[in-house]
This record gives structure tokens, sequence and C-alpha cells, in this order.
């Protein structure tokens, strides 16, 4: 794309469109910024400038949003205002909002807020279970069935995150056999869908292949699947890559890759939403999401929380405008 700057044409870096065979023609990017994002952020964000991030991300057209988690504000501080910021929340009914609950008071919370969809969390290894849940496996998996089955009852999908699918800070390398019975049995309690998380950012491409090929043995679809990558060791976007090969199109990715897990030594941020945007349209893969838009939204929360984004496609494209 070019811009004529002082009667000179001036080129504006886009993604070039190159279809590659095989892969899917849109992607759902499920925006987790608004509460994986923020989470771990020090300072307590305004409830006002939550929800204005996420009717900026709205507007600049992402159609999943996970907006808060109705958690008990001892452990995360910074989600103590989920209550408040539904209330002040008004998104079109195209948009799927999703709320993390960790257990059935959170999820009786999350429904008298309005919650249409919630999201239930389980860990794969027992260390980050204890560190994170307060739990073991067994517990978290048996806490999160039993949200499961009572949202289900009331007719609300469910989104069933597991953790620490590749690797572990503290018990090594996670057997994918593992990570697949655990998600044959949140498949079984009635999840809607699941998210593959690499929490800390260890996995690489053939790792992705052999996790989904071994969910796909247990009889769980690749539709049913998301991926949730972090960049750590610079790996997020070819395990994308490698996910779609195999026929994932739910992504799971953060605005300006802000987010990190505060309980995961190593962990850092979140595979940023505009990389992974850049990628699929060069990809010629549908996204719905402006990235000029996404890349004002990332910039100015920025500006709220006081550091700049770690996205590579937003410190370049806005090097470029200047």
């Amino acid at each position: 794309m070019t811009e004529t700057v002082a009667g000179s044409p001036v080129w504006k870096p886009a993604p070039h469109r190159v279809p590659a065979p095989g892969l899917p023609t849109s992607v759902r990017i499920y925006e987790v910024g608004p509460r994986d994002g923020l989470q771990a952020e020090t300072a307590v964000i305004p409830t006002e400038t939550k929800a204005q991030f996420i009717e900026r991300l709205v507007a600049a057209g992402s159609r999943t949003v996970e907006l808060t988690s109705f958690v008990s504000p001892r452990w995360i501080p910074q989600l103590a205002d989920a209550e408040e910021l539904m209330d002040r929340l008004h998104l079109p009914d195209s948009v799927r909002t999703v709320v993390l609950v960790p257990n059935r008071k959170g999820l009786e919370r999350a429904v008298a807020a309005g919650a249409r969809e919630v999201a239930v969390f389980v860990s794969a290894t027992e260390e980050f279970a204890k560190r994170n849940l307060n739990s073991t496996v067994d517990g978290a998996i048996a806490a999160a069935t039993e949200v499961t089955a009572a949202a289900r009852a009331l007719g609300l999908p469910v989104r069933g995150y597991i953790s620490m699918c590749f690797g572990d800070p503290w018990e090594g390398t996670v057997p994918v056999e593992r990570v697949a019975d655990i998600a044959k049995t949140l498949v079984d309690s009635g999840v809607t869908s699941l998210s593959l998380g690499d929490t800390i950012g260890v996995g690489t491409p053939g790792h992705v292949l052999a996790l989904l090929d071994a969910l796909r043995e247990r009889g769980i679809p690749t539709s049913q699947i998301a991926m949730h990558f972090h960049d750590t060791y610079g790996q997020a976007l070819s395990n994308v890559y490698a996910s779609l090969t195999a026929g994932v199109s739910e992504f799971d990715s953060s605005a300006g890759g802000l987010g990190r897990c505060p309980y995961a030594k190593g962990a850092t941020g979140n595979l940023a939403t505009e990389d992974l945007v850049w990628m699929l349209h060069g990809l010629g893969i549908d996204t719905g999401i402006d990235l000029d838009s996404l890349i004002d939204t990332s910039s100015w929360m920025a500006e709220q929380i006081g550091h700049s984004s770690p996205s590579r496609v937003v410190t370049a494209l806005r090097a470029a405008r200047t």
C-alpha cells in the first residue's frame, strides 16, 4: 500500500496476502487482553479504562473477547470489579463474550452479572495446580466439571482451559498423553471448547502436532480446539502455523502482547494479537480485525498502564508512521 507525502509515494507497510494451500480461510481470534492481559498489572486499572479498552477492541473488529474473571479479589485484586465492569458494558449480541469462573460461587456471580459464556481452568501439572489454583490436578478437574455441569444446565457454553500443556518450570516436559486424557475428561463433562495453553512458551511445532494427534485419537475434533501460545522462546507464531496446518481455527492472543502468568516462573507475555493478525492476513486468512485500529487501541492502552507494548508489529508500524 502506498500513500503520497509531499508529492512523493511512500510505502505503508502491510502484510502482502499470499494464501497457502490447505489452511483455514478464516480464523477466530479469542482476545484475552482485558482479562489475562491485565491481571498481572500491579497498578489497579480503573473500571472505566477497562471498559473503554474492550469497546475499542470490539470497534477494531474483535468478535470474541474474554472480559474478566469472577475470582476472589484476594487472589487477583485487579479483577475485583467484575460485576461493575459487566454492568458498564453494553456490547452487541454478535460479540462472543466470556468470563472466567473458578468455582460454583464464581459461576453464581457471573450468571447474576449477565454472563453469556463461562470458562473453567485446570492445570496439566501438580505444582502449577498447587501454586495457581491452590488445588491438585484432580481437585481442579473436579471443580471444573462441577461448574461445567451447572453452567450447561443453565444453557451456557463452557470453555475449558488447560494450562502447562507443553512444559512446566518445576516438572519439566509434560507428556502429551496426560494432556489428552485431561482434555477428554473435560469434553466428556460437557465443555463446548478447549484452549490448550503453552503457559511458559516452550512448545515447538512438532510438539504441537503430536498433542493435536493425541486429542484426535481420543475423538476430540480439531473444531473444538483453540491454542493459547506464549512467545517466551520466540516460537508462538511458528506454533500457530503448525496448528493451522492441522485445521485449528481459533487462537488466543492479547492486544499489544499484554499479560503473563504471575504464578509461572519464566513466563512472558501472551502472543500479541497484532503479530498474529499480521501473519494471518499475510496468509490470506480472514480475521475480521482492522489492524490499524487495533494498533491504535493497543497504543492507547499502553499509555494507560504506563509501559510500551512488546508487540513487534505495534513497534514497527508506529515507527513507520513517524
